[in-house]
C-alpha cells in the first residue's frame, strides 16, 4: 500500500470512527447536558449502562484485536499508550470533573450537540479551550 493510500485511509477511518461517535452520543441522549446531569446527580442511570458498553466494547478491542489481526489496518504494528500519573493530570482530571458536573457537558458530546443544532454548546466549548489555552500556556511557562 502506498503512502497516499496509508494516509487516505487513515483519514477515511478517522471521519468514519467520529461519525460513529457522534451517532452513538446523539442515540444515547448524552449530547443532552440535562440528561447527563441527571446522570450525575443520581436520578437516571441509562448513561451508566452506555458508557460500560463503552468501556467493554474498548476493552474487548485493545485486547482481541492485536491476536485476531497481527498488525493493524493501516499502520506497521499496534501501539502501547503508556498511562502517567503525575500531579497535572490528577489536577487536569478534578478540573475536568468540576467542569462536568457543573454544565454537564464534555467536549465529544457538545461537538456532536452542535451538530444537531444545539448552539448553546458553543459556551461549553469556548470554556473547554479557554482551559486548554490557559494549561497549555501554564506547562509552556514552566518549562
Amino acid at each position: 500500500m502506498n503512502n497516499i493510500n496509508l494516509k487516505l485511509g487513515r483519514v477515511l477511518a478517522t471521519l468514519a470512527a467520529g461519525a460513529l461517535f457522534g451517532f452513538g452520543l446523539s442515540v444515547s441522549t448524552m449530547i443532552r447536558p440535562e440528561v447527563v446531569l441527571s446522570f450525575l446527580r443520581f436520578q437516571d442511570f441509562g448513561l451508566m449502562l452506555v458508557m460500560g458498553g463503552a468501556v467493554m466494547v474498548v476493552v474487548m478491542t485493545y485486547k482481541l484485536a492485536p491476536r485476531l489481526m497481527g498488525r493493524p489496518l493501516f499502520d506497521d504494528h499496534f501501539h502501547v499508550h503508556p498511562s502517567t500519573w503525575n500531579r497535572d493530570t490528577a489536577m487536569g482530571a478534578a478540573l475536568f470533573g468540576v467542569g462536568w458536573g457543573l454544565c454537564g457537558v464534555c467536549p465529544g458530546p457538545a461537538i456532536a450537540g452542535l451538530g444537531a443544532g444545539n448552539l448553546d454548546l458553543l459556551w461549553a466549548l469556548a470554556g473547554i479551550a479557554l482551559g486548554a489555552l490557559v494549561q497549555g500556556l501554564r506547562m509552556k511557562s514552566s518549562t
